[in-house]
């Protein structure tokens, strides 16, 4: 499988990264100008001096739990005048600078996300063409179309290509396979996890699976369970991309780790702090997308990776990135969805019989589960599981199973969510 998407997947590296750097001046003034948040925080900058990889790590990084504080307090002064809290270039209806998005999202938090009118404006069909989807592919789009970005990132990616998309979502299990045995899709996109429970559910039924081809998202997808996939004819590819940026990387034939997309300036720094770390060192992703309407900078991701040494074999010459290795923070991704310690914090606030508490997942690849401990005071009062129960679904959008314990028994080591997973 070398086929490139375009010529500037082969491009000599130092011809890309000049491109980039040429691109970036204008990118930190159209996000002076037109980005209240971020003309804040680049205060005193001058955009026509940021044209390195060095004046860029002198940039503050923006984390996730940032734009969840500023849309906060642009909600509490005014709703709906700024719902990006500052962040975006574009709205609706004549709000912020600009009208002119498409949609907008939510995604957990809750964090509100724009999408332009670009063509492929998330950019995941570089990702889908290095995974083998061709023009005339039907694919069944398994990720979520409700709030979140998920469905749609990948929706756009495969059109770009010329396939035609069945809006499939998640869960109805049955009656997404109704529809696979009448429609032959060649093609999945979704979780692997939900992968697994198809192609389980399938075997069990009877039904015959037309899939051959998979691009999976959203949770770690070790080899273990490509191989899986593999001995029942079904051939997965993985992308890395979330609802902020869009598409980060993409795996290719080669399975050497991660190419980054052609828009994508990486660094990956120390958790904690701005400050790029060596070549191969284990670090946080922090990425700056060039995109005019969501213009983001130095955006720490909150996962960790590293570089790999050299070039992609399929002939692509973008830096490479060893794929997704855990959390910087304690913000946890469980059956394809965020989960923040503030989160848990919102659940807790609700039951004033309720001290400390903490969120373990556990579980193997494709059979999360999360356990939230609570430590009660005094004795619980009926009914106290199922209704902490409730709250969890409404707050995370997940089930979770909740277990009473004693005060002082859980760990003072400052977690609130423990991830407790095997990835082998």
């Amino acid at each position: 499988m070398s086929k490139h998407y375009d010529a500037l997947e082969t491009r000599d590296p130092a011809q890309r990264e000049a491109a980039l750097m040429a691109a970036l001046p204008g990118h930190v003034a159209r996000a002076q100008q037109a980005a209240p948040a971020l003309a804040e925080i680049l205060r005193g900058v001058d955009a026509a001096g940021v044209n390195s990889r060095a004046a860029l790590a002198r940039l503050p990084v923006t984390r996730k739990h940032e734009l969840l504080e500023r849309q906060q307090a642009a909600r509490a002064q005014v709703p709906g005048r700024d719902p990006f809290g500052g962040f975006a270039a574009v709205g609706w209806h004549g709000l912020l600078r600009n009208s002119g998005a498409r949609r907008v999202y939510q995604s957990p938090g809750p964090i509100y996300e724009p999408e332009g009118h670009a063509a492929d404006y998330w950019r995941s069909a570089r990702a889908f063409a290095a995974a083998g989807f061709e023009a005339g592919d039907l694919v069944h789009n398994c990720f979520s179309y409700h709030l979140t970005p998920g469905a749609w990132i990948m929706e756009a990616g495969a059109q770009a290509l010329g396939c035609t998309v069945f809006p499939g979502g998640v869960g109805n299990t049955e009656q997404q396979l109704a529809a696979m045995a009448d429609l032959q899709p060649v093609a999945y996109a979704g979780t692997p996890s939900f992968l697994k429970i198809l192609v389980e559910k399938a075997q069990e039924s009877g039904v015959r699976l037309s899939f051959t081809k998979a691009m999976v998202s959203g949770e770690a997808f070790p080899p273990s369970l490509r191989d899986w996939f593999a001995e029942r004819g079904i051939t997965g590819y993985q992308c890395y991309a979330t609802a902020d940026v869009g598409l980060i990387a993409y795996e290719t034939s080669a399975r050497e780790g991660l190419v980054l997309d052609e828009g994508v300036i990486l660094e990956i720094v120390r958790p904690g702090t701005g400050d790029p770390v060596a070549e191969g060192e284990v670090g946080e992703v922090v990425v700056t997308v060039l995109n005019p309407d969501y213009p983001l900078i130095r955006f720490g991701t909150g996962d960790l990776s590293a570089t790999l040494p050299g070039a992609c074999p399929t002939g692509r010459t973008n830096t490479r990135i060893r794929g997704w290795m855990g959390r910087a923070d304690q913000t946890t991704k469980v059956r394809g969805m965020f989960v923040h310690p503030g989160q848990v914090a919102e659940i807790v606030k609700r039951f004033p019989e309720v001290g400390r508490a903490r969120l373990v997942v556990t579980g193997e690849m494709a059979n999360d589960a999360m356990t939230l401990k609570v430590e009660t005071r005094g004795d619980a009062p009926d009914g106290l599981v199922a209704r902490i129960g409730q709250v969890i679904r409404d707050v995370t959008k997940l089930r979770g199973e909740v277990e009473l314990v004693l005060p002082d028994s859980l760990p003072n080591d400052g977690k609130v969510i423990e991830d407790a997973r095997s990835y082998k």
